[in-house]
């Protein structure tokens, strides 16, 4: 939950009355462990989010409201608006199940119609109407970061990253078992993909905790739980915060890849100048 000295004024307990900083996406916890969710790529994810971020506040239960945001937020650092209309598309043909906290389970869309705005600019965007009620009554949620989420490159490792903020504010909260077909689920592995332990440890686990070391303030790792027989039935995801150390290590090493990444740009760019002389 909350930090006392995070609750805004007004603050009634419910997720959409908490303060979202800049920078921030504030996700209702039933939004983010969902089953069905395997057809959603690294970039719906992203914009799934960033759609959250944008709508945040009382109004974000209202029905049928629409909301706005410009093609640049979405498209980011991706040149293309065409793969961010295809996102949209997964994100509106996509149904997932969803647990509520009174353990009842909703199968949803994640979003209702969009809107392009004729020049292109803008997108407007409303949420399903059975979500209604889940942003409306949702009382706990994630605190996620949206320059980490871009520095995701796969959709296991953002999935996991949200899997542990739902949980890592709780203090006395410092692993988590599930069972591995609903961790596939949650992490978005396609049906009968990585079909064997080795393969999913290889192509999915190991992956995700590599980013979200890389990227999160908190380092996690993931291991066997349980067995039956030799096959794997449940996982274990640990997590500790990271050290003041680590964090400085960390936001340093972010430092020097963006620099690499400006001066590849740079490079790139003064080839082409010099293709046209």
């Amino acid at each position: 939950m909350m930090d006392e000295a995070t609750l805004p004024k007004g603050y009634d307990g419910t997720t959409l009355s908490a303060f979202q900083r800049r920078g921030e996406v504030i996700k209702p916890v039933e939004l983010i462990e969902v089953r069905g969710g395997e057809r959603m790529t690294l970039l719906a994810r992203r914009i799934y989010n960033q759609l959250l971020a944008n709508a945040f506040g009382p109004n974000m239960a209202d029905e049928g409201r629409m909301f706005k945001i410009t093609m640049a937020e979405l498209r980011g650092n991706n040149p293309s608006s065409q793969r961010v209309i295809e996102a949209l598309g997964v994100l509106r043909r996509t149904d997932v199940t969803v647990i509520l906290t009174n353990g009842d389970v909703l199968s949803v869309q994640l979003l209702g119609p969009t809107i392009r705005s004729r020049c292109g600019r803008y997108v407007s965007y409303e949420f399903h109407s059975s979500l209604i009620p889940i942003l409306r009554d949702s009382q706990i949620f994630a605190r996620l970061e949206m320059e980490i989420l871009h520095g995701f490159t796969t959709k296991y490792g953002m999935a996991l990253y949200e899997i542990i903020s739902k949980r890592v504010r709780l203090k006395h909260v410092l692993f988590n078992d599930f069972d591995i077909d609903e961790f596939r689920d949650y992490l978005g592995v396609p049906k009968g993909a990585l079909a064997s332990f080795g393969a999913l440890r290889v192509k999915a686990l190991e992956p995700a905790v590599e980013e979200v070391n890389l990227l999160a303030p908190f380092s996690c790792r993931i291991d066997v739980a349980e067995r039956l027989g030799r096959k794997v039935t449940r996982l274990r995801v640990t997590w500790w915060d990271k050290t003041k150390d680590e964090l400085k290590a960390q936001w340093q090493a972010q430092r020097e890849r963006q620099f690499d990444l400006f001066e590849d740009e740079k490079e790139a760019l003064t080839g082409l100048d010099g293709l046209s002389d």
